[in-house]
């Protein structure tokens, strides 16, 4: 029987564990992430359903900064420019399917430096202020696709690349109902509840050189594979 697996891609996650300081990731290097994921040794003789990119449409608003009269139009941004060309170059690679949240401009808020400054009084300027943004809908999305591929029985696997710990429950269901969970941190701390509710968690991060095979991200391609066919044939 065909084991298909499926990638699910927390892209805010993904973005800044693959950038550096000054360097922002570009949609070529998830491209490059995503294939050396596909290749681990433990997914190896399945089948790749799809892989899954989670993020939030970029800020389209215009609003007033407050006490300086001017605006800002978050659309024109650099990192708002830089997402809509992400995003743009991902929902035509081979594979991939994208998922959208959305961001919420909620105000504003003084800088952390500014709250940090010694003394019962602070002054305040248009400079020491930023905006409120708030991400919705990802990790909901992100949830229901967990479940969705799991019970219509699409992919016996998930790959999961991600360190938010919101996701357990998912994670839960998704191995009660019969699949297993393969969990990707990119070496950031997780909470030990995550690494009881998957099956396989691989921390190795940077991905070592493939041309090297036994430098790869370890992970156990026996013990996925053969738990996967044991459950299918109990449950026909």
């Amino acid at each position: 029987m065909s084991i298909n697996f499926a990638v699910l891609l927390d892209g805010g996650f993904v973005r800044r564990k693959l950038s550096a300081p000054r360097a922002p990731v570009d949609a070529g290097a998830i491209h490059d992430f995503a294939a050396r994921v596909i290749a681990m040794p433990c997914l190896s003789g399945m089948r790749l359903h799809r892989i899954y990119f989670y993020d939030a449409r970029p800020l389209e608003a215009v609003s007033k900064i407050p006490l300086s009269g001017g605006a800002i139009d978050f659309s024109t941004s650099s990192v708002a420019l830089r997402n809509k060309r992400i995003q743009s170059a991902l929902v035509h690679g081979p594979f991939f399917a994208l998922r959208f949240g959305e961001l919420l401009h909620e105000g504003w808020r003084l800088r952390k430096s500014v709250l940090h400054q010694p003394g019962p009084r602070i002054e305040i300027g248009a400079e020491d202020l930023e905006p409120s943004i708030l991400q919705k809908g990802v990790d909901m999305r992100i949830g229901l696709d967990i479940a969705s591929l799991t019970l219509k029985r699409q992919a016996q696997v998930i790959v999961l690349v991600t360190a938010d710990s919101d996701f357990i429950p998912a994670m839960k269901f998704a191995r009660r109902e019969g699949a297993q969970l393969i969990l990707l941190t990119l070496g950031h701390g997780i909470r030990d509840g995550m690494r009881k509710h998957a099956d396989l968690v691989v921390d190795q991060f940077p991905f070592p050189d493939d041309a090297n095979p036994g430098a790869r991200p370890e992970c156990e391609s026996h013990r996925v594979g053969a738990a996967v066919i044991e459950h299918a044939a109990m449950s026909r």
